[in-house]
């Protein structure tokens, strides 16, 4: 259940690229992403306050029920980071093998990315880094959804 938990809201960070437009403005682009987003005390703050979101999601907070919250915190904000060109390393399991089985659906996966946003305007991450995230994320939601 731990592995599916944090599976399911990196999945999360997916969906928001299906949402994303990017910006080819780049004037910010000469720094690393996660230096844009202000490194990884920003990115355990969005986390913190994305995990809080999840779990008064009715939509799929039961899929966290028995989840390992301080282990999943950290293994998100590590995904985050190094997606963005941050220092840290992911050594979660990968994306198919955590959420085989778990038949999620395109909606519980939706849910996850507008929980996600929901913590990203927040912070007031500006829309071309809040955008270029979740691109750096796009590509886990085949290896996610109706696994």
């Amino acid at each position: 259940m731990r592995r599916t938990a944090f599976g399911i809201l990196a999945a999360v960070m997916v969906l928001a690229t299906g949402c994303a437009s990017m910006d080819s403005g780049g004037s910010m682009a000469k720094k690393p992403l996660y230096d844009r987003l202000g490194g990884k005390p920003a990115i355990t703050a969005v986390v913190d306050d994305f995990i809080g979101n999840v779990a008064g999601d009715a939509r799929i907070n039961r899929r966290f029920a028995n989840a390992n919250i301080p282990r999943l915190k950290t293994m998100l904000v590590d995904q985050i980071c190094e997606a963005s060109g941050g220092p840290c390393k992911y050594t979660g399991a990968g994306m198919v093998d955590a959420h085989r089985g778990m038949n999620i659906s395109d909606a519980e996966f939706t849910a996850l990315v507008e929980d996600l946003i929901k913590s990203l305007d927040k912070f007031k991450v500006p829309a071309t880094e809040k955008n270029e995230l979740l691109t750096a994320l796009g590509g886990m939601k085949p290896q996610i959804v109706g696994k």
